[in-house]
């Protein structure tokens, strides 16, 4: 009974190592203290679907949590920061507005804002495997790992 389970254990291990359960930060002021940090968490192994989620923190002031709805390992989520200091969270398709002076602003917008949505500050993707915040560099497109 006992070698039973244990087959069993081990079988279930390759199972659970497909699931994902990640996240990574885009450190808005060079600091651990105030971030954005996308969360990628994947219930069933056999389902492609992930569930996303935005970490919104200026420590110690605060911090929350909003869901940024489904997606895949190739959704692309794109950083843009609009001159009033607030952030535009890109989607796929889907826009986002946030802001890290409460944490609590979060809205799904129906459209691109007419001011547009701000200067790209960088993008989240899977690098070798890992989930990164890819920072873009000036106003050149080119783009290095922070």
């Amino acid at each position: 009974m006992r070698l039973r389970s244990v087959l069993l254990s081990l079988f279930a291990v390759p199972l659970l190592a497909a699931c994902v359960n990640d996240g990574a930060s885009y450190e808005i002021d060079g600091t651990r203290e105030h971030v954005l940090s996308l969360i990628r968490e994947q219930p069933y192994f056999w389902d492609d679907k992930l569930e996303l989620a935005l970490v919104v923190a200026r420590m110690p002031a605060c911090m929350r949590r909003h869901s940024l709805g489904s997606g895949t390992a190739r959704t692309r989520v794109e950083v843009y920061q609009v001159p009033s200091g607030a952030f535009i969270v890109k989607v796929g398709k889907r826009l986002y507005a946030t802001e890290t002076q409460t944490c609590e602003g979060f809205a799904k917008l129906d459209a691109e804002p007419v001011e547009g949505i701000g200067l790209r500050v960088g993008t989240f993707r899977v690098r070798n495997g890992e989930l990164v915040f890819v920072r873009e560099e000036g106003g050149n497109g080119a783009a290095a790992e922070e």
